[in-house]
């Protein structure tokens, strides 16, 4: 396997489809189940339009190494150590891992704030549906990329990823994530709960198997 690239990849522009189907589900639509009259369609469109025009998404990703994975705990290269079974499980057989982060950026957490406390419910709800799917579908983007250049070196991701505050991988692991990533360089900020700000910014792991 190549050299292990030991800067991290920002992604200041992130263009991709709004996944809509997945945004209706969030809103508790089912295709073919629910019915939405016209008018209501009409609006809700009017509302994801704009949401699309006002989230900004941007990304960041980085490959680590491996140094060793124990059943209950995963030691980076820097010998940085992460306690989590769940976490060691998931990166069993892996000698890299891959973080990653995405963010919608702060105008549209400012709409659904300014939504929310003007009364405009349900524009804001629609909002924080397309930032949350967009964020999420960020995230495929970039392990997309990441696995293309993975194959040139016959690797590859693992299907799914791990966020931090899932099992026992604690969301103070964010810290880890953000000063990794550096997501500062992408406009988030970390406070002293461990919560990205803004608030529709995410992050996870990956394995890489070669």
């Amino acid at each position: 396997m190549g050299s292990v690239p030991d800067l991290v990849q920002i992604f200041p522009l992130i263009n991709i489809p709004l996944p809509m189907d997945a945004v209706y589900r969030r809103l508790g639509y089912k295709r073919g189940i629910t019915k939405v009259d016209v008018h209501e369609r009409e609006e809700i469109e009017r509302h994801i339009d704009y949401a699309v025009a006002i989230v900004s998404l941007k990304g960041a990703g980085l490959r680590v190494s491996l140094k060793e994975v124990t059943p209950h705990l995963v030691v980076l290269g820097t010998d940085v150590e992460i306690e989590s079974a769940k976490l060691a499980r998931f990166l069993k057989g892996c000698k890299e891992a891959l973080f990653i982060g995405s963010t919608a950026g702060s105008e549209v957490m400012d709409a659904i704030r300014k939504d929310t406390e003007g009364g405009d419910m349900t524009r804001g709800v629609v909002i924080d549906a397309v930032a949350s799917e967009m964020t999420d579908a960020a995230l495929d983007w970039i392990t997309g990329f990441f696995n293309r250049l993975l194959a040139r070196e016959n690797a590859r991701l693992t299907s799914g990823r791990f966020s931090a505050g899932y099992g026992d991988f604690l969301l103070e692991n964010q810290k880890l994530m953000y000063d990794t990533l550096e997501l500062d360089r992408i406009g988030v900020k970390i406070n002293e709960n461990f919560i990205l700000i803004p608030e529709k910014s995410v992050t996870a792991v990956a394995g890489i198997y070669t």
